[in-house]
């Protein structure tokens, strides 16, 4: 489908779930080539895309990722699964019209015990903390040495708290689960935005803690809290 019907879809539902959304525009090429850009594409078998929204970020995705590669895309929103239905037709893009908070049971129903990246659009200054935590405690067991994710935030920030409004940084939030985070902004979008790229920490650090059993020996996952999170076996 063209630009213009994937603006007036977004654009529709923009002003119909507006925080489910979490958008006023379609990302643009800019952002979506920022978002993929650092991922590992080519040596990606398993890639999962949280809020696919219109598919700006999918298609940038299919346009990488090896033949043989599975893209698990997540939107909870009827109307634009419908629209990415009918615009991609290939067999490695599998669309999940579920919350992402059912990530975890999602792939394993898949029977999927590791990703190799995540590309974030979620909205998550639109959510609650206990929610944003309960999201990325349902990928943890999923991430391995080599896996890298993409998370993009609008450079405004804004959240409501206790009645007041006040910026809000993804920083800390993802400094508690990933051992390296870097971020740039890009300025050809709007609006402008953030995009923070996320790497499991590699031995070291008192705050991460070493799998057991059946997980890579040489991989430490950052534990929330100090608390150790059992990863599923390697697929």
């Amino acid at each position: 489908m063209s630009y213009p019907t994937s603006l007036k879809t977004f654009a529709s539902e923009v002003l119909a779930n507006f925080y489910t959304v979490a958008a006023v525009l379609p990302s643009s090429i800019h952002l979506a080539s920022a978002m993929v850009e650092p991922l590992p594409l080519s040596r990606t078998l398993v890639a999962i895309e949280l809020g696919a929204g219109t598919g700006a970020v999918t298609r940038q995705l299919l346009s990488v990722l090896p033949q043989n590669a599975t893209l698990l895309a997540f939107e909870i929103n009827p109307r634009f699964v419908s629209y990415l239905e009918q615009t991609f037709h290939d067999p490695r893009l599998v669309l999940i019209n579920e919350s992402v908070e059912n990530v975890e049971s999602v792939l394993h129903q898949h029977s999927y015990h590791h990703v190799d990246v995540v590309v974030s659009s979620l909205g998550l200054g639109f959510m609650s903390e206990p929610k944003r935590r309960s999201i990325f405690d349902g990928l943890l067991p999923f991430v391995r040495s080599h896996t890298v994710l993409t998370q993009y935030q609008y450079i405004h920030s804004l959240q409501f708290s206790n009645g007041r409004l006040r910026r809000l940084s993804l920083q800390p939030l993802l400094n508690d689960y990933f051992g390296s985070v870097e971020s740039r902004i890009i300025w050809r979008n709007f609006p402008p935005a953030y995009v923070y790229t996320c790497r499991p920490q590699e031995h070291g650090a008192e705050t991460e803690f070493c799998c057991q059993k059946k997980c890579k020996p040489d991989f430490v996952y950052k534990a929330k809290g100090g608390r150790p999170t059992q990863p599923g076996p390697i697929r």
